[in-house]
């Protein structure tokens, strides 16, 4: 899947400096697809003689390129290209294997974890319950084209979904299992998208450096009665997911 340079990447001004110039050089090359998904760039030395500049000036050239996640960088190894950047979206019925459909992406949904636990006060709020009463706590990795795209906690209402985590591991969807139980369809009332900086857990699981921000996006889901059935605090490969809101579809 080729990765696309989007207005979303903050390119730097090439008058600035020459690695400023080189970075744009490289950038504009590997949305040209002259370096591909998961290609290894030239090494350090070998872009020093291409541009006439030391290897201090492409060493900032790469770490921009990776700050702006199209490359990363593997001690002893080399510099590779992303393999790839989806664009997932965000819209009244959110649905993960929908949105990689819509890209040419095989996904699903992997459990990682299942608790019951006494919803907190923000569970509890977002579920619209009574503090204290258990809910259902699921781990969830949502992956693509093989490659990690976001790490959740997702919190679901007992009774009602005690089966549900049985049946997310035998689906892969979350979609599937709502349905097993009953629930046809459900809408997404709400999503609060920020940046932040991955605990190392999430960092881990989405294979990416702990110093990198992430997306994070807060979120709940309502039945066709408008009654909260899941909320979810979900966090997104910031170098391998784009969010997209729309505002049109999925009404």
């Amino acid at each position: 899947m080729t990765k696309t340079i989007t207005s979303a990447f903050a390119l730097p001004d090439p008058e600035q400096s020459f690695w400023a110039r080189i970075t744009n050089e490289l950038a504009d090359a590997i949305g040209r697809g002259t370096y591909g998904p998961g290609q290894r760039l030239p090494s350090e030395h070998f872009l020093a003689e291409q541009f006439g500049v030391n290897r201090h000036t492409i060493r900032r050239s790469l770490a921009s390129l990776g700050q702006l996640g199209l490359v990363r960088s593997t001690q002893g190894s080399g510099t590779y290209v992303e393999e790839f950047a989806v664009d997932l979206m965000l819209s009244k019925r959110t649905r993960h294997r929908q949105s990689l459909a819509q890209v040419g992406l095989p996904g699903g949904m992997r459990l990682l974890a299942s608790t019951a636990i006494r919803a907190k006060a923000d569970v509890a709020k977002a579920l619209e319950i009574k503090t204290g009463l258990t809910v259902l706590h699921l781990q969830v990795l949502g992956d693509g084209g093989g490659q990690p795209l976001h790490f959740s906690d997702r919190y679901f209402p007992l009774p009602r979904f005690s089966a549900l985590d049985d049946h997310l591991r035998q689906t892969g969807s979350i979609t599937q299992a709502f349905a097993a139980l009953g629930v046809a369809d459900y809408t997404r009332r709400q999503s609060r998208i920020s940046a932040r900086m991955p605990t190392a857990e999430v960092a881990s699981q989405l294979r990416q450096p702990a110093t990198r921000p992430a997306l994070y996006v807060s979120s709940v889901n309502v039945d066709v009665d408008g009654v909260p059935i899941e909320y979810a605090r979900t966090w997104f490969a910031g170098d391998r997911v784009t969010l997209t809101v729309d505002h049109d579809h999925g009404q």
